[in-house]
């Protein structure tokens, strides 16, 4: 990636951006990519540039990454990321299923932006 001209992040290695006229990621861990722009042709053309190199299978708009999933409202352009799953299943190993569920608020001075 880096002799394709892309930035590996400081802070999370297996990360990888190009600037151009918007930002491209990829984001690479073990056998699992996710590419990322808002421009499809930037897209395709980073995978037809990593098809050269590596065998790779296309699984098209990605729904599912690492256990979790992704629901998309282009719409409303939102994004939502879900470990349901994941939770169920913790909380089968530990025999958590039937616990009573409490609800946990947001502490007051925490502000989320999406900056």
């Amino acid at each position: 990636m880096i002799k394709a001209k892309y930035n590996r992040c400081e802070y999370y290695s297996c990360i990888y951006f190009k600037q151009n006229d918007d930002l491209t990621y990829l984001l690479l861990y073990v056998d699992n990519m996710l590419i990322v722009a808002k421009n499809k042709t930037r897209i395709q053309k980073l995978k037809d540039q990593l098809k050269k190199k590596f065998d790779m299978k296309d699984l098209r708009e990605a729904k599912k990454i690492l256990g979790m999933e992704i629901t998309r409202d282009r719409g409303s352009s939102e994004l939502w990321l879900s470990q349901k799953n994941y939770v169920l299943k913790v909380l089968e190993r530990f025999n958590m299923i039937e616990v009573r569920q409490v609800t946990t608020l947001l502490a007051s001075h925490f502000k989320l932006s999406s900056k």
